[in-house]
């Protein structure tokens, strides 16, 4: 028997694990972290792929909004990066404080307090320039234009009437969009409801209740909500993008800025490097932690690991979750889709009036059909047994019940940043 541990909340849980059927313990690939982040961020932006340099894309006069992540994606630790780009804002390009304005971008999510706001920006950042909330609900959204797919674009009128809008994002793997970061900066971040939730619709398949069989972890091309998110980030001129790529350890590794696109592309295929590990075949069952808060803050979040860890399970394997979601599912209509569950009227409700927290909702039911998961969770049990999930508060009667004996098993301690690649068949 061997202990291992693993990230639960801010604290840890231990388990006592068979080795004899343990496969491998899968970590991302190593990568060194940055050691000076405001001499690697200067030169990014100094020599940013098919753009030019920050210092020439931004001029003196210039109204100038930063575009930046919210609460949900503290881990990126993008506070280590703005108050130097700030300064580089400043300093180098001539802005004047009184022309920036960090436009935090919520998507669907409830916009944080100023505790909030001054840990995402820092105390210093804060009291020297104006950050705001995006709102997808506010009245005063600007129409930017509408896309192949049809998607009315509404954005935030702080990005709309800048002079210059710079995102700041970081590349991770996502299992609607392909990858996060970049172009969603835009579509979601900083877009109106509506505009939401006509992209986020194609994660649905059009002719049976089913996600998207286009979509999924990794998939760019021939994904509609990729395109279309890409196609919003084209309508916004004079827009710079700024990609931050974390190693295994949840450490800033690479930085990469430029063109809209093809700067993120570049940090989407860092992302894969060190992410994707190849194991020898499927493993009948995987135990795998969301690696801590705020990655299991919730299981609208944290659901994002079975995501990320089911290329190694088999068909019907088991999966264990070590997920606290302190604030439960999320999103407060997460639970509620429920009663469209069981009410058989789940596809009517998505298609007619779908939102992000639904179809995660979706999901997860869609995931708990395809193996057996087993939550180590502040949730109750009989909140998700609906759902076909099994939640614990008790990590040894969860191990009991799971019956690991005989079977192969991987452990995973950071479900995050691992993204199982089976070579079996090659």
């Amino acid at each position: 028997m061997k202990t291992f541990s693993f990230r639960y909340g801010d604290g840890e849980v231990t388990a006592e694990l068979d080795e004899t059927n343990i496969l491998g313990v899968l970590h991302g690939n190593r990568v060194p972290p940055i050691e000076d982040i405001p001499a690697a961020l200067r030169a990014a932006v100094e020599h940013p792929i098919d753009a030019e340099p920050l210092f020439r894309f931004v001029r003196p006069g210039h109204r100038v909004t930063l575009v930046i992540s919210d609460m949900s994606r503290f881990w990126m630790r993008q506070d280590r990066v703005i108050p130097p780009l700030i300064d580089y804002l400043r300093e180098v390009c001539g802005i004047a404080p009184e022309d920036i304005t960090i436009l935090v971008a919520n998507g669907t999510h409830v916009g944080g307090d100023e505790k909030d706001l001054r840990t995402l920006v820092t105390d210093r950042v804060f009291d020297q320039v104006r950050v705001v909330n995006h709102d997808c609900l506010a009245p005063d959204l600007v129409d930017i234009g509408t896309t192949a797919h049809g998607t009315r674009v509404l954005i935030h009128p702080a990005a709309a009437n800048a002079d210059r809008v710079i995102c700041l994002g970081a590349c991770t793997h996502h299992v609607m969009a392909g990858f996060g970061g970049g172009r969603k900066s835009i579509l979601p971040g900083i877009s109106g409801m509506e505009t939401i939730c006509h992209n986020h619709a194609y994660s649905l398949d059009p002719a049976v209740l089913r996600s998207n069989p286009r979509i999924g972890n990794g998939k760019l091309k021939d994904n509609p909500l990729n395109d279309d998110m890409c196609e919003a980030a084209g309508l916004m001129p004079h827009l710079f993008m700024i990609n931050l790529v974390l190693n295994a350890e949840m450490q800033l590794a690479e930085i990469y800025a430029g063109h809209y696109l093809t700067s993120w592309q570049r940090g989407c295929e860092a992302v894969d490097r060190i992410y994707r590990v190849p194991v020898p075949q499927k493993a009948d069952a995987i135990i795998a932690s969301c690696g801590g808060y705020p990655k299991d803050m919730s299981l609208y979040q944290g659901t994002k690991t079975i995501d990320n860890v089911e290329t190694g399970l088999k068909p019907g394997g088991t999966l264990i979750l070590i997920i606290e979601a302190r604030e439960g599912g999320g999103p407060a209509e997460y639970f509620d889709w429920i009663r469209d569950l069981t009410g058989g009227t789940i596809e009517r409700r998505l298609r007619e009036h779908f939102t992000v927290p639904g179809y995660i909702f979706f999901l997860n039911c869609e995931q708990a059909q395809r193996y057996r998961i087993l939550l180590l969770t502040s949730i109750p049990q009989e909140t998700v047994a609906r759902m076909g999930l099994k939640a614990y508060s008790d990590l040894n009667a969860l191990l009991r019940d799971a019956d690991l004996q005989g079977k192969s098993l991987y452990v995973i301690p950071n479900g995050a940043t691992v993204i199982p690649y089976p070579q079996e068949g090659e």
